[in-house]
């Protein structure tokens, strides 16, 4: 039944995965968190020894991946796959502040999760 709570989309199986190694997934999903509840809660698994999520290719990913494992707005992750098209990939983290209408500070915010690799 908690599987099917769960929506599809870009880091449910690692949410399974990272959630159900301490407690049943159920009880996570109960919780019904805003963004900023969520970024909280996993901040605080993370202290107490939760593994990591996995970092997120900015050059590989598609806009729906970035959109949910950055947290970035949509329009945002969408401008991160139009300037990446027309400019090559990004090479540093520096590189993402050339992005048009792209809010800086999250992605600082989110920069160890940010991976460079080569499409």
């Amino acid at each position: 039944m908690a599987h099917a709570q769960l929506p599809d989309g870009s880091g449910k199986a690692e949410t399974e995965r990272v959630c159900s190694q301490c407690h049943e997934l159920a009880r996570s999903i109960s919780l019904h968190q805003d963004r900023a509840g969520w970024e909280t809660t996993v901040d605080k698994m993370a202290s107490l020894g939760a593994e990591e999520m996995p970092r997120i290719s900015i050059n590989k990913r598609r806009a729906i991946d970035l959109e949910s494992g950055l947290t970035l707005k949509r329009s945002e992750a969408a401008a991160i796959i139009a300037f990446r098209d027309k400019n090559g990939p990004f090479q540093s983290i520096d590189d993402l502040k050339k992005v048009p209408n792209l809010d800086f500070a999250t992605i600082r915010a989110n920069k160890a999760r940010v991976a460079f690799d080569k499409p």
